[in-house]
């Protein structure tokens, strides 16, 4: 009787270990490949405009960029609502060349800032469905972040 309890405890713990992987990849891929986002989505259809904008923009890039120092050709555009994934939200979009680690620079790149409930929730870095049309005007606090 010692010895069947001894197995069945390896089999519930190679189960265990066989099935816990793959049941938790299953619960990440349900999500169907969404972004991770950093505020709740309620889904209320009318959006509050983000009053904050900049100072969240400013705020968030010196951290998501790697080098928040030395960017050129910095340009943003006004907040204007989208529907983004089926949903309406205000887009911020930007323009901007960051240093590279090379010290170097690439061409300008374009960007949309998403905004939930009024605060900032994620970046779209293919940004050239949501940001067409819009008007950019200089962003001169962008070129002088610092570390």
């Amino acid at each position: 009787m010692g010895q069947g309890k001894l197995r069945l405890g390896r089999l519930v713990k190679i189960a265990v270990m066989v099935l816990l992987p793959l049941m938790l990849t299953a619960c990440a891929a349900s999500d169907e490949g969404k972004p991770i986002t950093f505020t709740e989505d309620r889904g209320i259809s009318s959006q509050p405009f983000p009053k904050n904008y900049r100072g969240e923009v400013l705020a968030f890039l010196k951290t998501y960029l790697n080098n928040p120092v030395g960017v050129r050709d910095a340009r943003m555009a006004e907040p204007v609502e989208r529907v983004i994934g089926g949903r309406q939200r205000y887009v911020v979009c930007l323009r901007f060349s960051a240093r590279e680690s090379d010290g170097g620079y690439r061409e300008p790149r374009e960007r949309a800032i998403l905004f939930v409930d009024g605060r900032l929730d994620r970046v779209i870095e293919n940004a050239a469905e949501p940001c067409a049309g819009l008007a950019y005007a200089p962003f001169p606090d962008l070129e002088k972040l610092t570390r």
